[in-house]
């Protein structure tokens, strides 16, 4: 049987079809009817329709996948590529801060830091997660898990998913800005290995917080940017129903930041989008982290930062002729 996920608007038609040859499949499953070739006729179709849909996405249409409420979250990859893992809770300094999880884990064997922001799979736990908008302390819980692997000699995985860090009051009055600044000091000149993952949206500073690192690498449905299409949009033309145009001129997509090398790479996701097929996405990031791992481990530790720091001062770059 087919997975049913929560569509989309442009998903419509493959739902439809979908639910068409389960209904099929169905329908003969105790009956001594063949009709196994329109049955693969119609999977013949549905794979086209696919193909035809996901290769031609607009920017604001990934950007739906990338906020689709099925998509695989931090824990999810931990849970599907990782063993033993153990979180550890608090900055040491004021609270636990549920939006960003970080720990101790390994990965077949090897033993990493893992660190992520956290949606919630429902309103009540997203209202427990804060919609994966962290706190100060959630970003000073990372680093403190960070140092933990320089200390170590552990690579650090970041998962970063969030619309932006929280912009509330109490988290202004705790220093959210200083926090961020002080995680992208540090990352840059961190001893240890970083591999970045963008896994669904990569919302401004909030992104960055947790974003620096010797790879930077974009799933091909998330989108990474300096500010929400909304915000955009309302901002230039001051109407929401403008945050299409808006995706298209910021140039989010995974593709468009490969080619202005702002990451260092695009993570394929499964026909469909990671929400289809969680496992076949978790595989994916896991032969990359695997890759990157190989070639990363045998370079020495100056001239790992030199790279990472030459990365980011290469960004923006330009000449003229």
């Amino acid at each position: 049987m087919a997975m049913h996920v929560t569509g989309l608007e442009f998903e419509r038609p493959i739902i439809e079809l979908e639910r068409k040859i389960d209904e099929l499949k169905g329908f003969t499953a105790h009956r001594d009817i063949d009709i196994s070739g329109e049955v693969r006729r119609l999977e013949e179709k549905l794979d086209h329709i696919k193909k035809d849909i996901y290769d031609n996405l607009t920017p604001w249409q990934r950007v739906q996948i990338a906020r689709h409420p099925k998509r695989p979250y931090t824990l999810d990859y931990i849970e599907m590529i990782l063993t033993d893992f153990m979180e550890i809770h608090g900055d040491r300094h004021f609270a636990d801060d549920k939006a960003l999880v970080a720990g101790l884990a390994k990965l077949d064997g090897e033993n990493i830091v893992v660190i992520g922001h956290q949606k919630g799979k429902d309103t009540k736990e997203n209202l427990e997660r804060n919609f994966g908008s962290a706190h100060p302390e959630g970003y000073r819980k990372a680093m403190r898990a960070m140092k933990l692997a320089e200390k170590f000699g552990l690579p650090v995985i970041a998962f970063v998913d969030t619309p932006g860090a929280y912009p509330g009051i109490g988290a202004e009055e705790r220093g959210q800005a200083e926090a961020i600044a002080y995680n992208l000091r540090e990352m840059a000149d961190l001893k240890t290995i970083i591999l970045v993952f963008v896994i669904g949206e990569g919302g401004s500073g909030g992104a960055l917080g947790i974003g620096v690192g010797d790879r930077v690498y974009v799933l091909e449905n998330a989108y990474y940017s300096v500010i929400s299409p909304e915000g955009c949009a309302a901002i230039l033309w001051k109407e929401r129903s403008k945050s299409p145009d808006a995706a298209a001129a910021l140039k989010l997509t995974a593709k468009d930041l490969f080619e202005m090398r702002i990451i260092d790479g695009v993570v394929k996701e499964p026909l469909g989008g990671a929400h289809r097929n969680p496992q076949g996405a978790a595989e994916a990031v896991k032969k990359t982290i695997k890759k990157d791992l190989a070639a990363l481990e045998a370079m020495p530790k100056d001239k790992l930062i030199d790279e990472r720091y030459n990365k980011i001062r290469s960004i923006g770059v330009f000449r003229e002729p």
